[in-house]
């Protein structure tokens, strides 16, 4: 064991849970009506609970079990099993690799309630969020990080799938499971109302940020150069990303917003994810000033082109931004054309099969969409019995 590592990874871990709670849930919050800030919070509280409960159960398991296939690790090490504060995962306890982990697990299936929010079931939200973390993202997470099939050594040969802290295993997932979800629940009766606290955005989004920090950095595992180089490219690219999209906001509409601001942040974070660990500074630079307008623009196809309300625009920063941050790998020769692309559209049909399955099955049992009423008169009151504000807003 290596104390500086484990020091640094058990720093890396606060701040990852940081970025849902509260980072997540205030970004999240802030954009959608007032009457429904409250099931914001309460869909990003209640996923972080249950996805530790079942990362515990069975989800470090399957993803970083020892099973010999390839495709999952097995249950070999459910709820811990074997696991104690002496075992080790390279230089650090193996608890800490899996509290680190489950961080990751926890966030993954958060970033998709912005695709949903104002008028979902919060039933289907539970059910569907445990099932396709156990079922869509840990498994990726072996194929990719745990040593299967799409690792190093795998079916892309020596050089497998690169990805660094989660283009491809949080960001292309969650990114394609959010766009899915809003195609089948259809859009909300009313999109075109503004956040309702555009202050509470911000302050996610710097959550967020500092967040990021142990999220990428915390990535290399170690307390060394390369976790130093990781942190500084993320704040690059978050920086740059937020001048890109705030620039062409203003070369298109005139004025550039606190809003699209902090959204290009974000955009930046999530294209340089994957790349964090493999490129430096000017590669950065570059990754974000391209995040800042790509991400942009496909918000715009999102909602006005495609006719998807994908509430916050999950799909179009964070799916796009981790697809595009992946290729850069292959751009600036870290990574082979064949392993990106490949595990690119793996993933991605993958991930697609699964949601939908999940989402049949799941309505089958709980509904999809809550009904017009409780729509109309916001998620607050009529699910959760709660108000945030007295005012009709």
């Amino acid at each position: 064991m290596n104390g500086a590592d484990t020091a640094w990874i058990i720093v890396a871990t606060a701040l990852v849970l940081f970025m849902t709670l509260p980072g997540l849930a205030l970004f999240y919050g802030g954009l959608v009506r007032a009457r429904n800030v409250l099931s914001v919070f309460m869909h990003c509280y209640a996923i972080a609970c249950l996805m530790s409960v079942l990362w515990l159960a069975v989800g470090y398991s399957i993803a970083f079990g020892g099973g010999g296939t390839g495709f999952w690790g097995g249950l070999d090490k459910a709820f811990l099993n074997g696991v104690t504060a002496d075992s080790l995962s390279g230089t650090l306890p193996e608890v800490l690799f899996f509290a680190f982990q489950m961080t990751f697990a926890i966030i993954t299936p958060a970033l998709i309630v912005g695709a949903y929010v104002e008028r979902i079931g919060f039933g289907f939200v539970m059910l569907f969020s445990g099932l396709w973390m156990l079922l869509c993202y840990a498994p990726v997470v072996h194929w990719i990080w745990g040593g299967g099939f799409l690792a190093d050594g795998g079916i892309f040969g020596e050089i497998g799938v690169k990805d660094f802290a989660g283009g491809i295993v949080v960001h292309e997932t969650a990114g394609l499971a959010a766009i899915l979800i809003a195609v089948f629940l259809g859009p909300r009766k009313n999109h075109n109302t503004p956040p309702h606290n555009p202050g509470y955005v911000m302050i996610g989004a710097a959550m967020l940020w500092v967040g990021w920090f142990g999220f990428n950095g915390g990535s290399q595992l170690a307390a060394d150069g390369g976790a130093a180089m990781a942190l500084t490219v993320t704040h690059i690219s978050a920086a740059t990303a937020s001048l890109s999209w705030a620039l062409w906001e203003k070369i298109k509409f005139g004025k550039a917003s606190l809003v699209g601001l902090v959204t290009g942040t974000i955009a930046g974070l999530a294209s340089i994810t994957p790349a964090s660990g493999f490129v430096g500074p000017i590669e950065a630079l570059a990754i974000g000033a391209i995040a800042g307008v790509l991400c942009q623009e496909a918000v715009t196809l999102v909602r006005n082109k495609l006719k998807i309300d994908d509430t916050l625009d999950v799909f179009a920063v964070h799916g796009v931004g981790g697809i595009f941050g992946t290729i850069m790998i292959a751009v600036f020769g870290a990574g082979t054309w064949a392993a990106q692309l490949g595990g690119l559209v793996i993933v991605g049909i993958f991930t697609t099969v699964v949601t939908v399955a999940l989402i049949f099955i799941v309505k089958a049992i709980t509904p999809l969409r809550v009904d017009a009423e409780t729509e109309t008169n916001g998620l607050d009151l009529m699910v959760h019995g709660e108000r945030a504000y007295d005012h009709n807003s």
